[in-house]
Formats: structure tokens, C-alpha cells, sequence
């Protein structure tokens, strides 16, 4: 399906998607603590909304096992103050916020062991960009929109696929996605998802200086990126994870039909069902000969 057409408001106004990282496994191990992030991400929230009154924010939460909406401004309930201080949104984010990983907690014990211990993102990817698809087709003005994901997990090599499909629709509908991510390695899917989408990728050496990072980085609006040294991509790391195993490799067997990767050589692609290699030579072979075989 093709994207919506684009209806923008001025160049400044902004619509930011924030996919916010929830998963238990990572903050558990983590030098910051879940609730100084999020102190530093309710800062980061409240400066966008300030920073222009036409601007949007949408929080996406990401959990292990499931990822849902847990706060959109442009709900008049969220835009209310209460008693002349703290915004509704904050109290509103946090209660949603509290049910979620709730619900997030009971999903994991049904997990097996062994798997990765990554958030669900390509769902929370999803989920944005169909949130944007919805905001460009409802015919009134817009902001510009942009994704932002705040991620500390490790990579699922099993939501390659996903993921990577995620990524190109937003490159498609010229939808940005930056990325910050927190945890010890870098991601892969966060590095490849910035650069093909013309997005930011940044890994803040010091946590304690999140909300800094945040503003200086993730703030600035997209008209204004053209005028600011923002961080560059150096050493984007553009490995693939294989259909059958899914691990992350470096070299692989790629299918010509269907662009499937495979880490070790088969017969017939799984997904397509397209006979590789020596298989399909003998295939060939062996109909040649069934072709010149007189009939008795």
C-alpha cells in the first residue's frame, strides 16, 4: 500500500514517536536505574511540548513480550494541567506505564529459557509506523513526524526480518528513525535503521547525562538538523541474521529468488522453495535426460 501524501504544518512543528525500552532483563543489570531514566525521559518529553505548541509526542512502550501505547498528547485529557504543576501527562504516562510492565512481568514467565533477552522492537517499530500512517491519512495538517528509539537491550536475531521491513517502510515514507541506545554493545538494528532512514545514532558514553544527550541530540526538529553538526555514522554495522538459526553472521548463503540468508548451504531455500546450487543442476540434468529418454 502506498504512504499517505504529506501535509505539513510549518517547518519547526514536530510529531515524536518514542519507543521507550521497558525490558526487565536489561534494567536489572543496568548502571541506571529505570526510574532516573525515566525522570530523564519525562524531562526530555515535557521540553519537546514546550518547545512549540503544535508539537506531538507519542510514547510507545517496549517490553519483552509485548509492546503498547502508553501516552499520546494529543489527547485534551493529557494536555490539562493539574493544580497549576505537575501536567496530567506525567501521572497519566506513569499509571499506563505501571499496568504495562504488569501485564509485560506475567507474559515473561511463560518464556523458555535460553532465548535472547531482547525487547520486542520490531513490534514497537510497527506499532509508530502505523500510528504516523494514521496521522498522514486523517486530512487535517500535520507535523513532521520522526521515531525515536530509546534502547538498551540486546538485538533479537529473530526479529531481523521484521525489523528490516520496518525499516525500509519508513525510508519509504521519509520517516526518520534516531536511535540512543544504552546498553554495553551497540545495536546493529538500531545503527542500520538510523543511517538508511537519514536518521541520528548515538551511544551516550556517560548515562548519568541521558537528559543532556536527549536535548542537544534527539531535540532538534528536522528543518533544523540541516544547520547543526550532528553526530555521524562511523562503522555502521551492516551484518544480516541467517533465516534458519538466526544468528548474526558475516558471511552467508543468500537465495536469488526471494533474498533469504542462510549461514550454511541447502538444497532448497525454506522459504521460497527455489532448488540451490548442485541440486538444481542435477535437477536439470536429470530432466534432460528424462526429455531425450524415447518412449516405448
Amino acid at each position: 500500500m502506498a504512504s499517505a501524501p504529506s501535509k505539513l504544518y510549518a517547518d519547526d512543528v514536530s510529531l515524536v514517536v518514542v519507543l521507550l525500552d521497558t525490558n526487565p532483563f536489561f534494567w536489572s543489570s543496568s548502571s541506571l536505574s529505570f526510574s532516573q531514566f525515566l525522570s530523564h525521559v519525562l524531562a526530555f518529553l515535557n521540553a519537546i511540548l514546550t518547545l512549540n505548541q503544535l508539537n506531538q509526542v507519542v510514547v510507545i512502550a517496549t517490553g519483552y513480550n509485548s509492546c503498547d501505547y502508553v501516552f499520546d498528547s494529543s489527547s485534551d485529557l493529557n494536555r490539562s494541567f493539574e493544580n497549576g504543576r505537575m501536567p496530567v501527562m506525567c501521572s497519566s504516562l506513569l499509571q499506563k506505564l505501571e499496568e504495562f510492565l504488569i501485564k509485560d512481568e506475567q507474559l515473561s514467565k511463560e518464556e523458555p529459557e535460553g532465548k535472547v533477552k531482547s525487547s520486542l522492537f520490531s513490534g514497537s517499530l510497527s506499532m509508530a509506523l502505523c500510528y504516523i500512517q494514521r496521522v498522514f491519512r486523517s486530512g487535517a495538517l500535520h507535523p513532521h513526524p520522526r521515531i525515536l528509539c530509546l534502547q538498551g537491550s540486546p538485538d533479537g536475531p529473530e526479529q531481523y526480518v521484521a525489523i528490516m521491513n520496518a525499516i525500509f517502510s519508513a525510508q519509504r515514507s521519509s520517516v526518520p528513525i534516531d536511535s540512543c541506545y544504552l546498553g554495553s554493545q551497540n545495536s546493529a538494528f538500531l545503527q542500520q535503521a538510523s543511517y538508511i532512514t537519514g536518521g541520528v545514532h548515538h551511544k551516550p558514553q556517560n548515562l548519568d547525562g541521558l537528559f543532556q544527550y536527549l536535548m542537544t541530540i534527539f531535540a532538534t526538529d528536522l528543518h533544523s538538523r540541516s544547520f547543526i553538526h550532528l553526530p555521524k555514522p562511523v562503522g555502521v554495522d551492516f551484518r544480516a541474521s541467517c533465516f534458519c538459526h538466526k544468528n548474526t553472521i558475516d558471511m552467508g548463503y543468500i537465495c536469488s529468488v526471494c533474498l533469504s540468508i542462510f549461514c550454511k548451504h541447502h538444497k532448497k531455500c525454506s522459504t521460497c522453495g527455489s532448488v540451490f546450487g548442485q541440486a538444481q543442476s542435477e535437477a536439470a540434468s536429470a530432466s534432460d535426460k528424462k526429455r531425450k529418454t524415447p518412449e516405448t
